[in-house]
């Protein structure tokens, strides 16, 4: 089957997908469903054939999310299913450094990536090299690298975060180093968002998400004229007019939490576009409404090459032993960190309008 064909949409394969189809019949065209479920079916039974699992973040569209993973969420979910779990193979549906990550907590086991080309333009934006000679510039102080990070990045770094943790992890380094100032690389737009969350003073580097640098305070403005009565929630990823100009701002997990318990009647996720859809099918009482921007990394994950990967065990990914040691202890780090109690946001209230971050 690696070679792009597909099975036919037979009674044995609609019967054995039904259910994932009654989830995902307002998101899936008929037409559509036909194509995909060969290929769930095909997946699910090479999962249980090799012993593999689907590690699906938040950003991969609904027939994946919802049809083939074993564990989904956002990369601070992903990375800790990652470490529990005691599958031989795991398949990771999202990105290259996600697959990193995996691969550094997970040395004993195979980690496949689709497709070598799902990168990230965060990851891309800083080397490891970079962080040597930040960390010659401001000797003694901690070094917190967002987990959107090769694992080059993450060996010369103190501990990781993610957008769901961050302020949490900003404090905790400012603490145990005795210091009042982190560094926290590479995304420019998370340190000033999480700048004006606490007196930690933060200094960051000018790495943005080519996916959520593009919104602005214009767009936010066109959705309460379009929808009034809508709450937009905005990803800390974006710039700071955007979240100013938000009702809530948090990590994708955060998102996910707000509609759950608040259940809006219409809502705006200012973030990639298939966290909608996947969040919408859960909550079939709120109605989702854009903009929304596509990731085209994320989109280069799909049903065929998941597939493929699991009949021919392509893309495998391989991080030098002793790099990865290095970059699991800051991973480790993070991911020891008792979770918060609920998953964060960046209470907009409570935001000072602007901080100044220091810019390397």
């Amino acid at each position: 089957m690696a070679d792009g064909s597909t099975a036919a949409f037979t009674p044995e394969v609609e019967a054995a997908t039904a259910a994932i189809w009654a989830r995902l019949s307002d998101k899936v065209t008929p037409l559509e469903w036909r194509l995909h479920a060969p290929l769930i079916a095909e997946i699910n039974a090479l999962k249980a054939e090799k012993q593999a699992v689907i590690l699906a973040h938040n950003y991969m569209t609904p027939e994946i999310f919802h049809g083939v993973g074993d564990f989904v969420g956002d990369s601070l979910g992903l990375a800790r299913e990652a470490a529990r779990t005691d599958a031989r193979i795991i398949v990771q549906a999202g990105v290259h450094f996600m697959a990193e990550t995996s691969k550094v907590l997970c040395p004993d086991k195979t980690v496949l990536i689709p497709d070598l080309r799902a990168g990230c333009s965060l990851a891309s934006s800083i080397t490891g090299a970079d962080v040597r000679l930040i960390k010659q510039r401001y000797p003694g102080l901690p070094v917190v690298t967002y987990v959107n990070t090769t694992a080059e990045v993450k060996a010369e770094t103190d501990i990781c975060c993610t957008s769901a943790n961050a302020v949490q992890v900003v404090e905790w380094a400012a603490r145990q180093w005795g210091v009042d100032r982190v560094i926290l690389i590479p995304d420019e737009f998370l340190a000033r968002n999480v700048a004006a969350q606490t007196d930690v003073k933060i200094i960051a580097w000018q790495g943005r998400c080519e996916v959520h640098e593009r919104f602005t305070a214009g767009d936010i403005a066109e959705m309460r004229d379009a929808w009034p009565d809508a709450e937009i929630l905005a990803h800390p990823e974006c710039p700071e007019e955007v979240l100013r100009a938000a009702d809530f701002a948090g990590s994708t997990a955060a998102m996910s939490d707000y509609v759950a318990t608040r259940k809006p009647r219409r809502v705006v996720l200012i973030t990639e576009c298939s966290m909608a859809s996947n969040v919408a099918i859960d909550h079939p009482g709120t109605q989702f409404v854009g903009p929304c921007n596509l990731c085209p990394h994320m989109k280069r994950i799909t049903l065929e090459n998941i597939r493929d990967a699991l009949l021919t065990g392509r893309h495998e990914v391989i991080v030098e032993p002793a790099l990865a040691a290095r970059a699991r202890l800051a991973v480790q780090r993070m991911i020891d960190l008792p979770p918060p109690a609920e998953p964060a946001r960046y209470d907009l209230v409570k935001a000072r309008h602007h901080v100044d971050v220091e810019l390397i």
